[in-house]
């Protein structure tokens, strides 16, 4: 069995597989190795050095901080330091929240410089979460982040700004968001999908009580593409139940993949216009009254009505609004991210208009704003371990003794070439499960499904009873969310797939969400399954 402490792997497969590769296969192998073209001394995903990341700066842009520069030291922030829970935000004017954006961002740098951590996804969302906090009124109001990764400066602001460096560490603040960490912590995370799930339970939960409360679920383009998000979708839709849902677009998923698109809709001031339309408190209430009154009318009528509403909203609507319109929400988008008058006025006009109804506003946000070296790499920083300030380059330990991935990503490669039936599956995941590297050498075997752990496992059954060689590479836990297929796709009927589960056994930094403390046990146990 392979395990590690820290970032273990462990390989399971049903019993009837055969393994065994001749000798000389293997002999091949170790001559393909030897050859030069698979080395273990290298990193699954690499940094740029800091002058070619300064080559790949665009043409005027700062090195740096936004508004701070290539600055060594710890940023001064006068104003956020006076912010230390989110009512105080409330008499600030708009000129005084851009303020604190700027330095939320600065004094976020800095704080996972010391620490590591998950900071592009955080510096994503600066404005919305200024514009977040200042709109609403938590924890009365619920405030949901999805993964929980981009919560940073959500953490910041909720009066945990004095532990910030202590986040990953023993006894210190969580990486994602936790309710025995803060009453402004509504839902725990750290896995994705569930935030609409969570959401959509406590506006129900609300509403039997009698209560008013906004409950917000703030959930990004990797994330909802888990199938589970389309499932609370549509059963609000269903429902009816007022609730805010917004859709972080950032275009990075999780971390960068094949399937990353580029075309999206330009954010501009047409759009904004459309968006601040669509949010507007008149045109929605009016919009509700007629509802109101064609539900009274013959039905021919109301789908006549049901039409012109619908071709109403198409004209001022992006191109993504069909979708979430059939589910039934109310399509608000797209919205500039860091755009924070947008924000504050959007969400104003939402929380404040008397409709029915789940409403959805896409946001389109960029991953790793406002710090120059994050903008260019090509994960925008995504999880990064300490680094150099002014630079932006990691600090990372030397060490010539590969990671269980990197060996596993490198075997991979080694069958690969003797095989054309080797497949790679993975979940959005990879960089973290090695098959970045495995899809260097066979991009068109390397198949990214992404944040869909469920689908992965079927999805390797199929190419397994086709008669192909899937390795189905999925973190330990996340797997978890994928055992029904195991045991009902893949077990029961005996297909031949191979399951990588890294990290495996405690991960120390990122906590129990992370922690594979269960793979052995409900791997193990299944008829014909070899855990190794």
């Amino acid at each position: 069995m392979l395990t590690c402490s820290m970032s273990g792997m462990k390989i399971a497969a049903l019993r009837d597989l055969d393994y065994s590769a001749s000798s000389h296969k293997k002999a091949s192998r170790r001559q393909h190795i030897q050859n030069g073209k698979l080395k273990f001394k290298r990193s699954v995903t690499t940094r740029v050095s800091q002058n070619d990341a300064l080559s790949e700066l665009e043409e005027g842009q700062i090195p740096g901080i936004a508004g701070y520069g290539a600055i060594s030291s710890k940023p001064t922030t006068p104003l956020l330091d006076t912010i230390n829970f989110p009512s105080h935000l409330k008499n600030l004017s708009a000129d005084q929240l851009e303020q604190v954006a700027k330095e939320l961002r600065a004094d976020l740098i800095y704080n996972v410089s010391q620490t590591g951590g998950h900071l592009g996804s955080s510096l994503g969302v600066i404005e919305l979460t200024v514009a977040l906090n200042y709109v609403f009124d938590q924890p009365t109001d619920k405030i949901i982040w999805d993964v929980g990764h981009q919560a940073y400066p959500h953490k910041i602001l909720t009066g945990r700004r004095d532990r910030m460096n202590t986040i990953r560490q023993t006894d210190g603040l969580s990486p994602f968001t936790k309710r025995s960490e803060s009453p402004f912590d509504c839902f725990g995370a750290g896995h994705s999908s569930t935030s609409i799930s969570a959401g959509l339970g406590m506006a129900v939960a609300r509403d039997m009580q009698g209560k008013s409360n906004q409950v917000i679920a703030v959930i990004g383009d990797g994330a909802i593409t888990g199938g589970m998000a389309y499932e609370a979708m549509n059963n609000a839709g269903y429902l009816d139940t007022n609730m805010i849902i917004i859709l972080n677009d950032n275009q990075q998923v999780s971390l960068p993949t094949q399937y990353n698109s580029l075309n999206q809709d330009p954010v501009g001031a047409l759009s904004s216009t459309f968006a601040r339309l669509q949010s507007s408190k008149p045109l929605r209430e009016l919009r509700e009254s007629a509802k109101a009154i064609t539900k009274q009318m013959p039905t021919p009528v109301q789908e006549v009505t049901a039409k012109v509403d619908e071709y109403a909203r198409g004209m001022i609507s992006g191109s993504g609004a069909t979708l979430f319109e059939e589910l039934g929400l109310y399509y608000i988008g797209t919205v500039d991210g860091h755009n924070l008058n947008d924000l504050v006025a959007i969400l104003q006009e939402v929380k404040e208009t008397k409709s029915v109804g789940p409403v959805l506003i896409h946001v389109v946000t960029e991953k790793g704003r406002g710090y120059s070296f994050a903008e260019s790499a090509q994960d925008k920083y995504h999880g990064v371990s300490k680094f150099d300030l002014a630079s932006g380059e990691q600090k990372k330990a030397s060490t010539t003794i590969p990671t269980y991935t990197q060996v596993f990503a490198d075997a991979m490669v080694g069958e690969a070439m003797l095989d054309d039936s080797i497949v790679a599956v993975h979940a959005a995941m990879g960089g973290g499960t090695g098959i970045n590297h495995f899809e260097k050498y066979f991009a068109e075997r390397t198949f990214d499904v992404g944040i869909a752990e469920q689908h992965a496992v079927t999805f390797a059954a199929g190419l397994a009873a086709e008669g192909l060689k899937p390795m189905c590479t999925i973190y330990s836990t996340f797997l978890q969310r994928g055992f029904d297929q195991v045991v009902h796709d893949v077990a029961l009927q005996k297909l031949p797939v191979r399951f990588a589960m890294d990290r495996a056994g405690l991960v120390g930094a990122d906590g129990p969400t992370h922690a594979g403390a269960y793979d052995i046990t409900f791997m193990a146990f299944l008829p014909d399954m070899v855990v190794m």
